[in-house]
């Protein structure tokens, strides 16, 4: 715990006290702001006289100053239980993308920065950086292609790909489907799982029945234990037509990508993407992706064969009659993979989840990052939350009440200085963002008067809700997925740029996930899951007392041990790699299709392609696992395209960089952190060498400061066991 004396911050949280209304008023006015910004400069300045100090620096502070309020009136959409509010946030959004366009296409100021180039001026790295990223983008956002209809065609492909982005991740976020089951066809789906399930109203169509939601806490439960393949078979087929909204908005969106990337000169959309990217062009992709297929094609095909014959064992052990087939199912997967490490590998996931509540695993990890990079955490509760609140009141400085916030502060050995602000939003809710992710809320940068401005960074995440008997506890790949977005706050937090453009995550696609890729080791480590765990009934004694009912039935149970048993930790680490490479070949399957779909040799070919089958005939071909298909339901039986945010949300031709970043991320591991991950030496030298610079230089030339190398794949494919 800080000192009393860190708990004043010298800058207040933002605060969440939006209306409807407000949103829009609050978006016209930081546009009109900006615009009037960008005027002065196009006025006040000729093409002779341009330079970084009055063309590109007022422009920044610009941006700097817009990004304090934009990022917040965007992001209720994503958390608020309002839908007029969510409603408004969209629209802001649209405003604000739509002026973003308009911005980004002026020729004016163009031709400024275009002459403060020339100059060729003496600055400091992250200015040359900023004058040259400022002027490609305006290149690659239209302004190399001439003045008349082709120009005008490209400013309205940007305002239509905006419009579906907004509206594809609103449609996932707003989804409210689910499917009612009776008890017996969700046999197998642990009691605390179904206990959280809507019930039918007595006298309904749906009385004695439980509704379950495609939400991952009720999804990954059930497809993981329902005994009945036809539960799961339909679960999951249903989830890949969750959203068939998106289907003609996906394509639509890639149609107009490849169009643009036409009109820009580029023979593709990849291509046009990729030229920024560490990986540059789209061979290199292909080439990586194209190796590790091959490489994992062996394996997955022997994990395939032991987990089939695990499924014809079961399914005979449970009827006599059974005849084995040749299919293993999409469906079958996670079911016969936990059937499989609970009797190979006597791994029971249910176990393990009650040595990691939720809350108490925060605090553990929150300590390993104390400890590692030289951090001091500190919850803001009660009437603390209303003093440090501008208004007074503690409410306004969270968006729901289940919000946590903390101060984030440098140690003594880093100064003692303030760091910035984090929030955990961890628990579903209805119109909320569905997966796991880290929302800048505030960026840090430099502001005019030479002082720092402090980032404020949010994970929202939807962990099942504790109950009366039971905290939140979590399975051990959502500890992993945990970590993981901390990792991305972090980044987030301790970043040092001078420009807000540059901050935290703002880097590269195909880097931005290694940061919190290579700090996943930690979940592997036999001293950090032993620190991190703590058995859920020894929180309180009503815990205690509800473990004690559960286990009435278990003449074997003894009293748990307050921290995670070795050897459950031991039965844990040997089931890493466990059916890795079919896990590693569904990457795959999404960074292929996604290449696929962005670089298709004419727009007639891009045109005629049916994604929803192209989707489902990749995954065949190389995640391994038979579909519907099979069973003659053809090859558009689902349209998983449909639910990939991530291929509208700024992933395209991107995807790869999940697989290319954990190259990075395992090469840094294995040579700094493998032997000692707790070196506090090596932790702070990661924070100031990788995690401060942000994007504001080059990451290969991040990554090769922090390596004193060139980066390898070789640690990358003896963890996978490839080499």
């Amino acid at each position: 715990m800080a000192p009393s004396a860190l708990r004043s911050p010298p800058q207040a949280p933002p605060v969440f006290t939006a209306t409807p209304e407000s949103i829009i008023v609050d978006t016209k006015r930081i546009i009109n702001e900006s615009r009037a910004s960008q005027d002065r400069v196009a006025s006040a300045v000729t093409a002779d006289a341009a330079t970084f100090g009055n063309v590109l620096l007022p422009l920044s502070h610009d941006e700097n100053i817009m990004a304090l309020e934009a990022h917040i009136l965007g992001f209720y959409q994503s958390v608020s239980t309002d839908s007029t509010l969510r409603d408004a946030s969209t629209e802001a959004e649209k405003l604000m993308d739509e002026f973003s366009i308009e911005a980004s296409m002026r020729e004016d100021l163009f031709k400024l920065v275009a002459a403060a180039l020339a100059k060729k001026e003496e600055l400091d790295p992250e200015s040359q950086k900023l004058l040259e990223k400022e002027h490609k983008d305006f290149v690659r956002n239209g302004l190399g292609i001439p003045a008349g209809p082709q120009r005008d065609r490209f400013k309205e492909i940007k305002k239509r790909l905006s419009q579906i982005s907004i509206e594809f991740q609103k449609n996932l976020n707003e989804e409210k489907g689910g499917i009612w089951f009776s008890r017996e066809e969700l046999d197998g789906v642990p009691e605390d799982v179904l206990g959280g399930f809507q019930k039918g109203e007595e006298g309904s169509e749906n009385a004695g029945k439980v509704f379950l939601t495609f939400k991952y806490p009720d999804l990954f439960p059930t497809l993981k234990y329902a005994t009945n393949a036809e539960t799961r078979q339909k679960v999951f087929v249903a989830n890949e037509n969750k959203c068939n909204q998106n289907v003609p908005l996906f394509k639509e969106a890639v149609l107009l990508r490849d169009e643009a990337a036409r009109l820009l000169g580029y023979p593709n959309h990849a291509t046009f993407r990729l030229e920024d990217k560490m990986a540059k062009t789209p061979k290199t992709v292909n080439d990586f992706l194209g190796d590790l297929r091959s490489r994992l094609k062996d394996g997955g095909l022997s994990e395939r064969k032991a987990l089939k014959a695990i499924k014809d064992e079961y399914l005979k052990s449970h009827n006599a009659s059974y005849v084995p087939d040749e299919h293993y199912f999409l469906w079958d997967h996670r079911f016969f993979d936990r059937v499989m490490l609970e009797k190979d590998y006597s791994l029971d996931h249910q176990l393990i989840a009650e040595y990691f509540p939720l809350q108490t695993t925060i605090a553990g990890m929150l300590q390993i990052f104390e400890e590692l990079f030289g951090l001091v955490f500190v919850e803001i509760t009660g009437e603390e939350r209303d003093k440090i609140s501008p208004s007074g009141k503690g409410g306004d400085i969270v968006w729901h009440e289940e919000v946590q916030v903390f101060s984030v502060w440098d140690d003594e050995g880093e100064g003692s200085g303030f760091v910035g602000y984090l929030y955990l939003d961890l628990f579903p809710r209805t119109g909320k963002y569905g997966h796991a992710a880290n929302f800048n809320l505030q960026p840090g940068f430099i502001k005019k008067d030479g002082t720092r401005r402090y980032p404020a960074t949010a994970l929202v995440c939807n962990f099942s809700k504790p109950t009366a008997k039971k905290p939140s506890l979590l399975k051990h790949d959502e500890v992993v997925t945990l970590f993981h977005e901390l990792g991305h706050g972090i980044h987030d937090l301790v970043a040092r740029t001078t420009y807000s453009r540059f901050h935290g995550t703002n880097t590269v696609r195909d880097f931005v996930e290694a940061p919190s890729q290579m700090l996943e080791n930690w979940c592997w480590t036999p001293s950090q899951l032993k620190a991190l765990s703590k058995h859920y009934s020894t929180l309180s004694p009503a815990y205690k007392e509800a473990w004690l009912e559960a286990q009435k039935d278990n003449a074997t149970a003894g009293e748990p041990e307050e921290k995670i048993p070795d050897a459950l930790i031991q039965n844990l680490i040997k089931t890493k790699h466990v059916n890795d490479a079919l896990f590693n070949l569904r990457q795959l399957h999404f960074g292929i299709f996604d290449m696929t779909v962005h670089q298709p040799k004419t727009h007639e070919e891009l045109k005629a392609m049916d994604f929803s089958a192209t989707y489902n005939e990749l995954r065949k071909q190389i995640a391994q696992l038979d579909g519907p298909e099979v069973l003659g339901k053809g090859d558009t039986w689902g349209n998983g395209q449909a639910t990939f945010g991530h291929l509208i949300g700024g992933y395209d031709a991107g995807y790869y960089g999940y697989l290319s970043s954990q190259v990075y991320s395992t090469d840094m591991f294995y040579s700094v952190f493998k032997s000692n991950p707790m070196n506090p030496k090596e932790g702070r030298r990661y924070r100031h060498t990788v995690l401060e610079r942000g994007g504001s230089q080059d990451e290969m030339t991040t990554l090769k400061q922090f390596l004193g190398r060139e980066p390898s794949t070789d640690a990358f494919y003896k963890e996978l066991g490839l080499a």
